[in-house]
């Protein structure tokens, strides 16, 4: 059953000469009906699969990947989509992949329109990218779908029939979880969900959490809680934070929903800290600084890095083993506090 069948086996099998096996196999030229009964017969008894891979290889096919990225330099979250990169290309160096990495400012719709075009320019067989602008992904998208680029995305989802599959956690659940884990710290009280700098790229991603968090309480119907939203911009994260609990003196709970829950954190009075329970998301090296110190309780880990591994993948499976491409990738919700961060930092 181990047998390694070649072409000459099979052609000796089914009665027919090599030239006409090898025909079928390749697709190439006509073959006789009955011949290409007689070499299916024996390619479904031997279970023949071919090798897509030194197919690949032997026509010097090359495949070219873009990764377009955040620049971690700007927003130190995208960090380890860095090692999960290296970590696909380590895997897969020895076959004719090259996958090329494109930074661009998180914070400007310029620099990542300008970073797609430069990719564009390339004409590459398959984009991966974070598409954290709602209206330049979409603008973009037309120009991928009109030169055949095969595009995945991660971390953010955005609906298009151009994008072939999305990467990530279902954001919704999250929030779901993130309230769960509110709920067994917190008896009642006031709770806040806190969206720190809430632009454009971040609305979507962050109220989806929100009405995820909302939806768990609503469900639960106890007249013991309300919940409470607060936007704070970077400009004036402390004088809005220190007047909302001026306001507020019920707090017990921050819900945040992005990376920076180190900078509420950071800002609550020390008193504070012993008597509200913080909720956040992701593995940065503050926010666990925090989670240790015991001002953090929980962390929703997003696993960016195993994100874009994936994203990846999933593009050189297709080209190598003509795989098909999975709609969508939904990652587990691992839920990180003190006693269990160390088994996820590497």
């Amino acid at each position: 059953m181990d047998k390694k069948y070649t072409i000459k086996d099979i052609a000796k099998l089914a009665g027919v000469s090599k030239g006409t096996v090898d025909r079928v196999l390749h697709n190439r030229g006509k073959v006789s009906t009955t011949a290409l009964d007689k070499i299916n017969e024996v390619l479904k008894v031997i279970d023949y699969q071919p090798n897509l891979i030194a197919r690949n290889l032997k026509n010097n096919k090359v495949y070219h990947i873009c990764v377009l990225l955040p620049d971690p330099d700007f927003d130190p979250y995208w960090l380890p989509c860095i090692n999960g990169i290296d970590d696909a290309k380590k895997e897969f160096k020895a076959y004719n992949v090259n996958i090329e990495t494109h930074f661009f400012n998180p914070e400007s719709k310029k620099s990542f329109v300008n970073t797609n075009q430069t990719v564009i320019a390339q004409a590459p067989d398959a984009v991966l990218l974070a598409p954290l602008f709602h209206k330049e992904t979409l603008e973009v998208m037309k120009q991928y779908e009109e030169l055949n680029i095969i595009v995945n995305t991660f971390n953010n989802q955005v609906e298009s029939d151009v994008i072939k599959s999305f990467v990530g956690q279902d954001l919704h659940k999250s929030g779901r979880v993130a309230a769960s884990l509110m709920s067994l710290i917190v008896s009642e009280g006031q709770i806040a969900i806190i969206h720190i700098d809430e632009s454009v790229k971040n609305a979507v991603h962050m109220q989806e959490k929100e009405k995820g968090f909302r939806n768990y309480f609503e469900e639960k119907n106890n007249p013991n809680f309300t919940i409470t939203t607060l936007k704070l911009k970077f400009s004036n994260i402390e004088a809005k934070l220190e007047a909302f609990l001026v306001e507020n003196t019920n707090l017990k709970g921050i819900f945040i929903t992005t990376s920076k829950a180190y900078q509420i954190a950071s800002l609550l009075p020390e008193e504070k800290c012993k008597k509200i329970a913080l909720i956040g998301y992701d593995l940065i090296h503050k926010n666990i600084t925090h989670l240790n110190q015991g001002s953090i309780h929980f962390l929703i880990h997003q696993n960016q890095k195993r994100q874009v591994y994936l994203g990846v993948a999933t593009l050189v499976e297709h080209f190598l083993y003509g795989k098909e491409i999975p709609q969508t990738i939904v990652l587990p919700i691992d839920i990180i506090n003190a006693e269990n961060a160390s088994f996820y930092i590497s």
